[in-house]
């Protein structure tokens, strides 16, 4: 890991003290690691860093500016009845500036890279999350297709028992040439299923490291959903996923940027007025001979009156982009609420799936044994019994996809709401000072929608 990604992790995220459960441990740690290697949360982290420099900048220049000038030369002077003459000179001189009014401009810039800060910073927060989750996505995935991978494994070796039993009996004259040709089909099959399943699982071990930035541990124990701190209905969800995303909170921030950026366009329609306080001191100063120093102070106003209508067409310049940034609040929160619409009902639809696929397979498993027994004394037939398997077979991979999916619900819920990272036991060290507390305010989205689909009022 280099200096800078673990600087990187050490600032945004910390381990908190245990307090989840410890099927949620390797869900952490793969967070944890794909946090210090995700180029994407480093040119995030880079991104607020130049925003915080820039707001710096603003801020400055409430203050006096101070120039140093010096100066060495040599003039020639001509004229029209005395000969002409070279004068040599050199000087040093201090000019003090102070910015008495500038329409405000300089406290509207300071707001604009405020906002803009905040905003990089909620997109930092939103890029951890969506890394956070990619990284426990691809860990449910290679658990998911080690799984699979399994139970392949197994249908294979299950087929070839069939096979083995059909072979003995058209050995020993009891049984159908048609049988083996039956059974040695369906187990081709089988193992075909299982190269598909081990190229699935070669797929998600090299998503996963490049995620996570290395290969799958061997042994990881079984996960379980995060299921603490979820909220007790689709509107409260949708509620959490306006009030508490970092790309909602990101778009909003970056609308109040857009608006004290059309106020300081504006504020150059205004004069300007500055002090300024002038020493110098040389030889020959300011081009006249003899002359040691001299010192000054003057108020000075500077009021563009005309420059070709350029800076009126900048401040509608700034209008259009302020409605642009309107446009893309409000999809943010269109994209935000249908993320946790989604995972919510995908969350307690998978409940309800594990339980009903959970019955199905044992009630499979157990036809499966009872033609096992049947065939072995001649009460069923091949197909019957090569049926029973592939049936089991499939029940056994729906329930293992329908528990996988159910974990990663709750992983995307959690995401959406942007309480991932938390919920996984990671807690922000730093947290920029205007965060806390931190409103939408009059600026909240204004086309998002408030409630969820309601699929009874529709079918």
């Amino acid at each position: 890991m280099t200096p800078q990604r673990s600087l990187l992790l050490s600032l945004i995220l910390t381990a908190l003290l245990p307090a989840q459960a410890q099927d949620a441990a390797a869900l952490k740690a793969v967070a944890e690691k794909a946090l210090a290697t995700s180029p994407e949360v480093t040119a995030r982290w880079n991104a607020y860093q130049a925003a915080l420099e820039g707001w710096d900048a603003a801020r400055a220049a409430r203050g006096p500016r101070v120039d140093l000038r010096a100066e060495a030369g040599q003039e020639r002077f001509q004229y029209d009845v005395a000969p002409s003459s070279r004068l040599n000179r050199t000087g040093t001189s201090l000019t003090l500036t102070q910015v008495l009014w500038d329409g405000l401009g300089t406290q509207r810039e300071i707001e604009r890279s405020s906002n803009e800060r905040l905003s990089r910073y909620f997109e930092l927060l939103d890029a951890s999350e969506n890394t956070a989750l990619e990284a426990v996505r691809a860990l449910i995935d290679v658990q998911r297709m080690r799984r699979l991978a399994t139970l392949a494994a197994d249908n294979v070796a299950e087929h070839r028992k069939a096979l083995d039993k059909i072979e003995t009996r058209v050995k020993a004259g009891v049984g159908r040439g048609v049988d083996q040709e039956q059974a040695q089909a369906r187990l081709a099959l089988a193992e075909s299923n299982l190269v598909t399943e081990r190229a699935n699982l070669h797929d998600v071990m090299a998503r996963y490291q490049r995620i996570v930035g290395e290969a799958p541990q061997r042994q990881v124990p079984p996960l379980a959903p995060l299921d603490a701190r979820l909220p007790a209905s689709a509107i409260e969800a949708l509620q959490q996923a306006v009030s508490q995303s970092p790309a909602i909170r990101a778009s909003v921030a970056a609308l109040r940027a857009a608006e004290f950026s059309v106020k300081t366009r504006e504020s150059l329609l205004q004069p300007r007025v500055e002090f300024r306080a002038r020493t110098g001191r040389g030889h020959n100063f300011n081009s006249l001979e003899g002359r040691r120093g001299d010192s000054g102070a003057e108020v000075v106003l500077n009021w563009n009156l005309f420059d070709g209508g350029g800076d009126r067409a900048r401040v509608r310049q700034q209008a259009a982009l302020l409605s642009q940034a309107s446009d893309l609040r409000d999809k943010a929160c269109r994209d935000a609420t249908q993320v946790a619409a989604i995972a919510y009902n995908d969350m307690n639809k998978l409940r309800e799936q594990v339980a009903l696929l959970q019955a199905n397979t044992d009630a499979i498993e157990r036809a499966r044994q009872a033609y096992r027994q049947q065939f072995d004394i001649g009460q069923r037939s091949l197909l019957d019994l090569l049926n029973a398997e592939n049936e089991a077979y499939t029940a056994q991979r729906a329930l293992a996809n329908a528990q996988f999916d159910r974990a990663l619900a709750a992983a995307r819920t959690h995401a959406a709401m942007g309480q991932l990272t938390q919920q996984l036991g990671l807690a922000r060290r730093t947290q920029d000072d205007d965060a806390n507390g931190w409103q939408a305010g009059d600026a909240a989205p204004a086309r998002c929608p408030a409630l969820p689909p309601n699929l009874d009022a529709l079918l």
